[in-house]
């Protein structure tokens, strides 16, 4: 058995001790926390669970990585601080664990990622011996090895779309969605993620991967740029209301340019509410989807619409990108240590785990 901490108990870490615990390879050692609140607090507890683990949390990074696990599932946000989830992540590979987390846009496709990302994970692998890898939902399978799978069914390409369309009054983390998404904010605030060249910064690794499996080069990557104001105040379960007027959807697009055209797309659609940007396009149900269209011949369309906690789509895609991450451990610990991308680290059927709570 690998023994595995989850560091972090929000939307991913609920979802990743729970994958820990169902993982027949992998015992839950330790669950490391940042709230007070939540230290001595059982796992099963924390990730909603209608059963104790016998794992209470713990605020003792130290103790935790010097009791050498085998794998850690770095939870924890790095949205808003990068830098110090960059440190907590090669803190724990220079442990010796192999590291499998979300929370680094550039590290998705590790061989384009900047310098101040890649070298500092490099040495703790070479100090520590551990290993890395950074996956998700989108950026993740759904713009890596979902698309490319499907583009294999196909006899000609013409181009392929990854989209995302989601109601994002379903996704508790409201400091991302007011402020680095910028919903419910003035019209004229400039929302950090939606900056130009922050795109491409986040996704433009997964038109890399694309472009790198599929064996064309890419002259450029673009980006498109949309938003539309709510024309009634709404109001939300999680995050209370978001005023008329305010910005309440998003649209964007990261345009891998192949040939002088865009071949290889990445679009979100966002929205806080069903009633903003109508015509933009929609789910088949529900507040949420991940969607591809392989444009060729046969033209190829996949909707992909998982639900977790209730019934809620946000928590769904949070539980399948934990999915490909813990799935992905009892491979990494096998391999030699090192830094893995999609394309390295094989999405493998869920041996051991059919019918087991």
């Amino acid at each position: 058995m690998i023994s595995t901490v989850v560091w972090g108990t929000g939307n991913v870490g609920r979802a990743a001790i729970r994958a820990v615990e169902a993982h027949p390879k992998l015992k839950l050692a330790a669950v490391l926390v940042h709230d007070p609140g939540k230290v001595g607090r059982d796992a099963g507890e924390l990730a909603g669970l209608d059963h104790g683990l016998g794992v209470a949390a713990s605020d003792d990074v130290d103790a935790a990585l010097a009791a050498g696990p085998g794998a850690v599932v770095y939870a924890a946000t790095g949205d808003i601080r990068p830098d110090e989830a960059l440190a907590d992540i090669a803190r724990a590979i220079r442990a010796g664990a192999v590291v499998v987390s979300p929370a680094l846009y550039p590290l998705y496709d590790q061989r384009s990622a900047p310098p101040e990302f890649r070298d500092p994970v490099l040495a703790a692998i070479a100090d520590g011996g551990g290993s890395l890898f950074v996956s998700g939902v989108d950026p993740g399978w759904g713009n890596d090895v979902l698309p490319l799978l499907i583009s294999g069914l196909g006899t000609t390409i013409d181009a392929i779309r990854c989209q995302e369309i989601f109601d994002y009054s379903t996704y508790e983390q409201e400091e991302s969605v007011r402020y680095l998404v910028g919903m419910g904010q003035p019209m004229d605030y400039e929302p950090l993620m939606l900056a130009p060249s922050i795109p491409t910064m986040v996704w433009g690794g997964q038109i890399r991967l694309m472009a790198r499996a599929l064996g064309v080069e890419l002259d450029d990557i673009r980006e498109t740029m949309e938003r539309r104001p709510l024309t009634d105040t709404v109001s939300t379960r999680t995050m209370g209301e978001f005023a008329a007027g305010t910005q309440g959807a998003v649209r964007f697009e990261v345009l891998g340019i192949v040939g002088g055209e865009p071949r290889i797309v990445i679009e979100h659609v966002t929205r806080i509410h069903a009633s903003c940007a109508p015509d933009w396009p929609k789910p088949p149900d529900g507040d949420g989807a991940h969607r591809v269209i392989i444009e060729g011949r046969p033209r190829i369309e996949v909707t992909v619409a998982a639900t977790d906690e209730g019934e809620n789509r946000s928590a769904g895609g949070n539980a399948t990108a934990v999915g490909r991450l813990v799935g992905a451990i009892d491979w990494l610990v096998d391999a030699e240590p090192g830094l893995y991308d999609a394309l390295d680290v094989p999405l493998r059927p869920a041996v051991g785990r059919l019918g087991r709570k």
